[in-house]
């Protein structure tokens, strides 16, 4: 089961892409986390100890892995020749973070000059990373991505069985979805459903349902305002560790156990 979380920053894609990779893991899945976020908030959803996660270095900025890997640094190509294709099949188990209920965490990076073209050294390795994440490796995958969708191509993007976009009932959180489903449709992606976030009442939950139906988007879950979750935040904790009965934490159980019976798995 391959999952990519996206939404505009802010919406609490993060909460959603680090509680439900927890839970799946309970249910017995092995399950691998991706940080595809330049924000970097995946291991503090995931329950990482922050002394942790301050030593993690993103992929795309690891100048020695992609020298490794590529036969170039980053920032270095110009004029220069590099692999394309590096081998990637060790990274996973080589700085793969393992967090709470056996999750484990890999932190990406950014892909810079996302829809320009641009190919680099780790443009290079992230991409053939990604695919083999998708098309090689049997985990079940949580992908937290940008809006951007800049880590997918096209022909990756179809081994992804879901793309959950997280909306907040705001009009810029709608333009960000028609954004997310022109890139997903370009990349061919099989299936884009919502997952609307920090709802605080009906005329809230209302507005979501009609702006995604005209945009032929199927709700999936709604997950109300929960202050418990901004609690975590300021702590620094996990959602489901600092209150794992909250409405937010019970929601997103819900829409595992959608998914679950949705895909199949």
């Amino acid at each position: 089961m391959k999952i990519a979380v996206a939404g505009k920053g802010g919406v609490g894609k993060t909460f959603v892409a680090g509680t439900l990779a927890r839970l799946l893991a309970r249910d017995g899945y092995n399950v691998l986390a991706v940080d595809a976020d330049p924000n970097i908030n995946t291991a503090s959803s995931l329950g990482i100890p922050a002394e942790v996660a301050e030593k993690i270095v993103p992929l795309s900025d690891n100048e020695e892995l992609v020298k490794e890997k590529t036969g170039v640094a980053p920032g270095k190509s110009y004029g220069q020749m590099f692999k394309l294709t590096p081998t990637v099949s060790d990274i996973v188990d080589e700085f793969g973070v393992v967090g709470p209920d056996g999750v484990q965490l890999l932190v990406m990076g950014t892909v810079k000059g996302g829809g320009t073209g641009c190919m680099c050294p780790s443009n290079a390795l992230l991409r053939v990373l990604v695919q083999h994440l998708l098309i090689q490796r049997e985990d079940v995958l949580v992908m937290d991505m940008v809006a951007g969708l800049e880590h997918l191509g096209r022909g990756t993007a179809r081994r992804m069985d879901t793309m959950l976009v997280v909306v907040e009932p705001r009009m810029k959180s709608m333009d960000t979805v028609k954004r997310i489903l022109r890139l997903a449709r370009e990349i061919e992606v099989r299936d884009v459903l919502a997952v609307g976030n920090k709802i605080g009442s009906e005329r809230e939950r209302l507005f979501i349902e009609e702006r995604l139906g005209e945009l032929c988007v199927p709700v999936a879950a709604y997950i109300p305002y929960d202050e418990a979750v901004a609690e975590a935040d300021m702590l620094g904790a996990a959602p489901i560790d600092h209150d794992p009965d909250s409405p937010g934490v019970e929601a997103l159980a819900r829409l595992k156990e959608f998914l679950k019976e949705r895909y199949g798995f």
